[in-house]
């Protein structure tokens, strides 16, 4: 047996080290090299056509009626000229997060492909269900999104409500984070969240 196994790892290693009978090392290294930066350059292009605002609320996931809703929020229409788009939110900025949400997306992908949300009626019977699985991951990562742009240490506690002030200060006690306090906040809650949530 360790016979058999030693010959298995010889020829694999003859089969990988060997140079093709065709082509020189260096071309093989070079085109693999050329081939890796085309898929890197696809993915990133994919990357940033599927966090468009105009694909997420059209080409997708039959968002139409949230990307409205999100027309008439402070994140798209605010004072200082600044706009959260949907990717801002939704998508992770570490490359690491982002690949995995970009794969979980896969099944809001199904959910279109399956009709379980390809009409208003259909997404207002999940929406809560929808929604709660987004603040989970938003608890989850301390708000990690939120944060990319709202700073706490940048906060100017002066211009805030009494309220505000304090809630504010409890960041981080007790594992409080934005979405603790911040639902709904680009989005309308869902008409049958309980009390409470």
């Amino acid at each position: 047996m360790p016979t058999s196994i030693s010959r298995l790892f010889a020829t694999l290693r003859h089969t990988l080290l060997r140079p093709s009978v065709r082509y020189s090392l260096l071309t093989l290294v070079g085109a693999g090299f050329v081939a890796g930066l085309a898929f890197v350059g696809a993915t990133h292009v994919a990357f940033e056509l599927t966090s468009s605002p105009d694909f997420c609320a059209s080409a997708c996931h039959e968002m139409k009626q949230v990307a409205d809703e999100y027309r008439q929020t402070p994140h798209h229409d605010s004072r200082s000229g600044v706009r959260a788009q949907c990717a801002d939110c939704h998508i992770p900025k570490p490359l690491g997060a982002k690949l995995v949400k970009k794969v979980e997306s896969a099944g809001e992908l199904w959910a279109k492909l399956n009709g379980s949300i390809d009409t208003p009626e259909k997404f207002a019977a999940r929406r809560l269900e929808l929604a709660q699985r987004e603040w989970a991951r938003l608890k989850a990562n301390d708000s990690r999104e939120c944060r990319s742009c709202h700073h706490a240490d940048g906060m100017a506690a002066d211009k805030q409500t009494p309220r505000a002030q304090a809630m504010h200060a409890l960041i981080g006690a007790e594992g409080r984070t934005c979405i603790d306090c911040h639902k709904g906040i680009a989005h309308r809650l869902p008409d049958d969240m309980p009390e409470g949530t």
